[in-house]
């Protein structure tokens, strides 16, 4: 079964009646634009989305019928989880979590990222309190800067990044 889009959100569209069959992902593979795998009941499923950033996310319904519906399921993961008391820290930390070039998440007002050894010490040392916790990664921060255009377009079609880059450039 192909998959090119799709058909909603249960957070947003109730599934009326249909039968949840899910297919389960891991927390990589959201990103990813072809893809292969099989659902819980064993049903082959391709997905290829092929428009840009566009990324599956914890309750997209992919096909339905009338009686079921092929839901994506984000699999929990071993997950470093920081709570930033202010947002001072909350900077500190997206940096020295970006700066190793790792994906993260912003979730409940904490900073999630896939569980590291090295990154998992370094934040204890500097006194983050960072946890290991078994979570759901679900709000990945896009780190990819969106494509823009250096004329005179209005501030409001730009995007956060160049607002920030324009700020720095002297008149």
């Amino acid at each position: 079964m192909l998959i090119k889009e799709t058909l909603g959100n249960t957070a947003e569209t109730p599934l009326a009646g249909k039968q949840p069959e899910y297919l389960y992902l891991e927390w990589f593979e959201i990103t990813k634009r072809i893809l292969r795998k099989e659902t819980e009941a064993g049903r082959e499923v391709a997905v290829k989305l092929w428009q840009e950033g566009q990324r599956l996310q914890d309750g997209d319904i992919l096909w339905q019928d009338s009686d079921t519906a092929i839901v994506v399921s984000i699999l929990p993961c071993e997950a470093i989880v920081v709570t930033p008391m202010n947002l001072l820290q909350m900077g500190t930390i997206c940096y020295e979590i970006g700066n190793k070039h790792l994906p993260l998440f912003i979730q409940d007002n904490q900073v999630l990222v896939p569980y590291e050894a090295p990154l998992f010490r370094l934040l204890a040392t500097t006194g983050y309190e960072p946890q290991i916790q078994k979570r759901k990664l679900l709000n990945m921060l896009k780190a990819n800067v969106q494509p823009h255009a250096h004329t005179s377009e209005s501030t409001s079609s730009q995007t956060l990044f160049t607002k920030i880059l324009n700020l720095t450039i002297k008149s």
